[in-house]
């Protein structure tokens, strides 16, 4: 590694070190700017989105669907994990990705819930209280001033719970685990697989260190 010399008499690297370093940083702060990106996107949907339809069975099964979005976008961050060449990085792309959505899915529900059966809740609903409720459930904050008060309500709140539970619980020790396949995965890839260097004798080769015979 080189250093060069700064017009204030510092040195910094500029071998292969240094721009490790730089390219580090950088792949940081893309993460940092595609995860808020991402959650701002999916926030954005939600309140762009035309949400004037009621609760029936066809929004319902679209909200299963959504759940299974989740569940397929989140299997797949898994896999792109493993092959990053930052996984830590992507991990935590991939768990804004996933968070958001399974937010925003569940605030759109209730949303609609509330629209299709007033009285659902202790308050009418708009877009953004539906959106509170939403993060004081999956918080476990429960302030309690706007509480569900039907069953559906009360069903699609404990849905939403036992899934925090999953994200917060086993989706989390996944995303773990898969950081640390892809962090095996570098170690094991920029490891020499060869026996190590061996010398040129006059009459042939034969591993460094390791006298020739009469």
């Amino acid at each position: 590694m080189t250093e060069t010399t700064t017009h204030d008499g510092d040195r910094t690297p500029s071998g292969p070190a240094g721009h490790g370093g730089h390219r580090s940083r950088r792949a940081a702060a893309l993460t940092l700017v595609r995860a808020v990106f991402i959650a701002a996107g999916l926030v954005a949907a939600y309140y762009l989105l035309p949400l004037d339809e009621r609760l029936t069975v066809g929004t319902s099964v679209l909200l299963a669907c959504g759940l299974l979005a989740v569940l397929l976008v989140f299997t797949w961050e898994v896999r792109a994990i493993t092959r990053s060449p930052h996984p830590r990085l992507r991990a935590v792309e991939g768990l804004a990705a996933t968070l958001s959505l399974f937010l925003v899915l569940f605030a759109g529900s209730y949303y609609l819930l509330d629209r299709s059966a007033p009285g659902s809740f202790s308050e009418p609903l708009a877009r953004t209280d539906a959106l509170y409720f939403t993060l004081t459930t999956f918080t476990t904050v429960g302030f309690g001033d706007i509480t569900a008060r039907s069953r559906t309500g009360r069903i699609l709140t404990m849905v939403q719970m036992m899934g925090g539970l999953l994200l917060v619980g086993v989706a989390a020790r996944v995303l773990a685990s898969a950081v640390q396949e892809g962090l095996h995965r570098q170690r094991r890839d920029h490891t020499d697989p060869g026996e190590g260097p061996t010398e040129q004798g006059p009459t042939g080769q034969r591993p460094t260190g390791q006298e020739a015979g009469p």
